[in-house]
């Protein structure tokens, strides 16, 4: 539903939502401590964002000042954010992920003043580069009780919000007048792409920039007043900060926080949520466990799975032609009844439908969750547009799509197929870098976005590939590695998979397998392994993966096919730089990482 009240910069619409909602007990924000969830109301939550503005202001921030949060997803990221917010103050969020010399870099690059970090570990990668970092004044810890260092410049964020009630004894400051003098052209948050190579740009978008998203997506992405939201994606991250966050909150939904990216299945079971935004990691690993459960009970379980699937596919190509037999309904209850009911039990059974980002959805997956009465929204955007540019609406989804334009954004082909974008959520520019702006935003106003796709008749875009990314085979062939790879990922015993074959003679793919489903396979067959190393080395393992990979790419053109694989022991990773913080993979890194490998996999192959 669209949101129910008018605002134009975040802090109005934070303080006119706990207006409203300031006798309510029902919790704005839920997290876990203690083994269960507990919540901070409305009321609770505009009090501490009050204290935390008077205690940054005791502590001498200015307008315009740039503070960095580097946490995990909690409460004190967002009272911290409304507060900084709140008093014209811009907020630089920084992946916990992030290695001590990118944290630098992005420090110097904004001029961090006040750094805001989760615990003692953050604060360490802090305290190391402070003496390299000349606007650092200081670090606020949200952990108290982990031995902090008492260091100049050093306060836990208890001690801050006990500065700001003192602060607020003695001065006259009012939170509503602070919030009233930011204006919507005003910057509310630089966001550092995580990019695949180089330093980071710094994106530089305005309170108009977001609150004109969360208008527009809360127009297509139906929650309503009293919906739970869980929230597992980083808050740094663009897409969890405007749907996760900003229009959960706009349109009067509780959010509550996962404990980890680990314990979201039991998180889910616990909070029961309505809407949970995503991204296809998620489906990939409900997807992949559903799969090996079916697989390792009794065949009676397995006919009657293979029954369900085969009546809700039937069912739901009925529903769209709109001629639903009273026979087949009465066969998709039943299976409703004996499969698909507790299949979404186990996502807590109250979810009306995710939300993906962030990243192509394998239209396999959109078509397994709708079977089991699960609608899967997929959207696209950039950290550059505020993000989100299209969505898919609930009742109109087309899967392979991404939905159309969300009002007010204007989108358009270039001649090379490259998608172009116009509208008030287009950043302000890239921070110190006009050069790199105007590499992307021509004088039209156009958004370049790097992406490769097509818009039909009814106006759903489609995204072919990232046009940096586009493969040009030895033999001249144009070949966009990202569907191909997608499709393989459909594959229970493929866990990741990069395609190689950019200027080759043809295809090869590194390949990061399903270690439990590779397990149980091996085990099930009476094979003997010690490690991973042995499971991917045994002859039955690759002619398995052999076997899957020449079933998806039958229908594949010829030059568009793996000709060769090699299976790796462990996963792509974040840590080892392999991975963007948002699950990307750094294509380059990955390809110089393991180049004696696919080197291995092109000799003798012509």
């Amino acid at each position: 539903m669209p949101v129910f009240l008018s605002f134009s910069t975040i802090p109005e619409m934070f303080l006119r939502l706990a207006a409203r909602f300031r006798e309510e007990t029902r919790p704005l924000l839920m997290y876990k401590t203690g083994g269960a969830y507990v919540g901070l109301t409305y009321a609770d939550v505009r009090r501490e964002v009050e204290r935390m503005a008077a205690g940054l202001t005791a502590l001498g921030l200015a307008r315009g000042d740039r503070v960095a949060i580097i946490s995990e997803n909690r409460p004190e990221w967002v009272i911290a954010d409304l507060a900084i917010a709140s008093l014209g103050a811009v907020d630089v969020p920084i992946y916990p992920t992030m290695t001590g010399r990118q944290t630098e870099f992005i420090f110097n690059d904004a001029g961090v003043t006040v750094a805001v970090v989760s615990n003692r570990y953050q604060l360490a990668k802090v305290l190391k580069i402070r003496p390299d970092v000349p606007s650092l004044r200081s670090v606020i810890v949200m952990n108290a009780g982990e031995g902090i260092p008492e260091e100049e410049g050093v306060l836990l964020f208890s001690r801050v919000l006990e500065m700001g009630t003192e602060y607020l004894a003695g001065h006259s400051m009012s939170l509503d007048e602070h919030a009233a003098r930011v204006r919507p052209d005003d910057l509310l948050t630089i966001i550092y792409t995580s990019g695949t190579t180089g330093n980071p740009k710094g994106v530089v978008l305005s309170h108009g920039n977001l609150v004109s998203n969360i208008i527009a997506s809360a127009q297509v992405i139906d929650i309503s007043p009293g919906d739970r939201m869980l929230s597992f994606l980083p808050l740094c991250h663009s897409f969890e900060r405007m749907a996760g966050y900003y229009t959960g909150m706009a349109c009067g939904a509780t959010i509550a926080y996962a404990e980890s990216v680990e314990t979201v299945r039991d998180n889910m079971m616990e909070i029961q949520p309505h809407v949970v935004t995503t991204v296809p990691r998620l489906f990939e690993r409900i997807h992949s466990r559903v799969l090996r459960t079916v697989e390792a009970g009794p065949p009676v379980r397995k006919k009657i799975f293979a029954w369900a699937m085969a009546v809700g596919r039937r069912y739901q190509e009925a529903r769209k032609r709109g001629a639903v037999s009273v026979a087949l309904r009465v066969q998709q209850a039943l299976a409703d009844e004996l499969v698909f009911a507790r299949l979404r039990a186990q996502m807590g059974g109250r979810l009306k439908f995710f939300v993906s980002g962030g990243a192509a959805l394998p239209r396999e997956f959109a078509e397994f969750f709708e079977l089991i009465g699960i609608t899967i929204l997929e959207g696209y955007g950039l950290t550059e547009t505020s993000p989100v540019l299209t969505a898919n609406p609930l009742h109109a989804c087309r899967f392979g799509s991404v939905g159309p334009a969300i009002p007010g954004v204007e989108l358009k082909i270039a001649a090379d197929g490259e998608i172009l974008a116009r509208g008030p959520n287009i950043m302000q520019g890239y921070w110190n870098n006009p050069g790199a702006t105007a590499e992307v935003i021509d004088a039209e106003g156009w958004f370049h976005t790097g992406d490769i796709g097509t818009i039909d008749a009814d106006g759903y875009v489609s995204i072919t590939d990232r046009k940096k990314h586009l493969f040009v085979s030895s033999g001249g062939k144009n070949i966009a590695p990202q569907p191909i790879e997608n499709r393989f990922l459909s594959s229970k015993y493929i866990e990741q998979f990069v395609l190689i074959g950019d200027r080759r003679m043809f295809l090869t793919a590194l390949i990061v397998p399903d270690f439990d489903s590779l397990r149980a396979f091996a085990d099930a067959a009476g094979l003997r392994y010690s490690d991973r190393g042995d499971l991917i080395r045994l002859k039955e393992i690759h002619q398995l993966i052999e076997t899957d990979i020449q079933q998806l790419q039958k229908d594949q053109a010829s030059y568009e096919r793996v000709r060769k694989f090699s299976l790796l022991d462990r996963p792509f990773s974040i840590e080892e730089g392999e991975l963007t913080p948002s699950q990307k993979v750094r294509r380059k890194i990955v390809e110089e990482k393991y180049a004696g490998v696919i080197e291995g996999m092109y000799k003798g192959l012509r």
